[in-house]
């Protein structure tokens, strides 16, 4: 490829990547991730990954760069900030409570930045690819030896000084560049989020049992485990518990923010029985940019049942015209999570 400009320097694209909101930018060899590797493979045979795709559909792929880009010598991994500057209160009557990383689209303006990378390293005759949230790579691993942080016990990347609340991405490239050295482990003998999990899903330092994560388990298809639905609580989508204990992310984390501003389409709390009123349509305009199963909104209603059962008014009319409707609804998965509502609100009798 002919070049049409000369290639970047590494501190040219720091530079670039700060200028687009992006203050932390690393590079990594474009080998195979081994360690990942081995891990996606150990973990998706004993049952740990509980159906979920992502990196786990073919680890072999998604933890080798070379499959990404034929030829790729680095890959430029990035970290945004995603914690808001400003937490929006929480509205009155039965809300809803999403993840932080969900509250705006934050993949998006990475994602903008990144390719704006890999189209100048274009020009200057390089071969780039820009991935961000993507089973194309498992880019925590890629994070890590690309000099940004540590694997927490929590399966999160802890940034030195800044915590984890950050979105990544990389560039997966043949133009070559100094290989960073990688973060040394920073959490010592805490284990303040294997203890503050409220499923126990961290079955061991650094090893997450999906099956158990609420994170997952409100993003998987199918009936939600009746045993998790009280530590479910409030939760719609996501879950930050165990970064919101974790001390380095605590004390750094606001030292590294994001503005929201008077953006209309922020999403930190959701009015659950409108959206148990809405129309398809309608939660698909509303939610459409998280990730749900099979494009089908009843996953969205049947999580925001179990909210409602857990946080519903049970003298509140219409809370009890909503579980009634959905009770002998034609959706027999949203009838039983409705039953499973209203009882836990005493509204019918104790179901099993």
């Amino acid at each position: 490829m002919r070049r049409s400009e000369p290639l970047p320097s590494l501190d040219e694209l720091v530079a670039m990547a700060a200028e687009r909101g992006i203050p932390h930018l690393g590079v990594a060899p474009a080998t195979v991730l081994d360690r990942a590797r081995a891990a996606l493979h150990e973990r998706k045979a004993a049952g740990l990954h509980a159906g979920m795709a992502f990196t786990y559909r073919d680890p072999d792929r998604s933890t080798d760069p070379q499959r990404a880009v034929p030829g790729a010598r680095s890959v430029l991994v990035a970290a945004r900030p995603y914690l808001a500057d400003e937490v929006p209160r929480r509205p009155s009557g039965p809300q809803a409570r999403v993840a932080r990383y969900a509250w705006v689209d934050h993949y998006a303006p990475l994602r903008d930045a990144l390719r704006d990378m890999a189209r100048r390293l274009k020009r200057s005759g390089e071969r780039a690819v820009a991935f961000a949230d993507d089973n194309a790579i498992v880019d925590r691993e890629v994070a890590h030896l690309g000099g940004l942080g540590w694997f927490g016990k929590n399966a999160n990347l802890l940034l030195p000084g800044a915590g984890s609340y950050f979105v990544l991405g990389c560039v997966v490239t043949t133009a070559e560049y100094p290989v960073a050295t990688p973060v040394a482990d920073g959490c010592g003998s805490c284990r303040r989020c294997l203890d503050g999990c409220p499923t126990g899903a961290i079955v061991a330092p650094g090893v997450v049992d999906a099956t158990r994560c609420l994170a997952w388990l409100v993003q998987q298809p199918g009936t939600f485990p009746p045993e998790h639905r009280e530590a479910l609580g409030d939760r719609l989508y996501g879950c930050d518990d165990c970064q919101e204990v974790c001390p380095p992310t605590v004390r750094w984390g606001p030292r590294h923010t994001v503005e929201l501003g008077a953006a209309p389409d922020v999403q930190a709390w959701v009015d659950v029985l409108e959206l148990l009123d809405a129309s398809d349509a309608d939660l698909l305009d509303r939610h459409g940019r998280w990730y749900v199963p099979e494009r089908d909104p009843r996953w969205i209603r049947r999580n925001a049942l179990v909210v409602l059962g857990n946080i519903g008014d049970p003298h509140d009319e219409r809370t009890r015209r909503t579980l009634d409707r959905y009770r002998v609804g034609t959706d027999p998965v949203l009838a039983e999570h409705a039953e499973w509502a209203a009882a836990q609100l005493g509204l019918i009798g104790t179901t099993t």
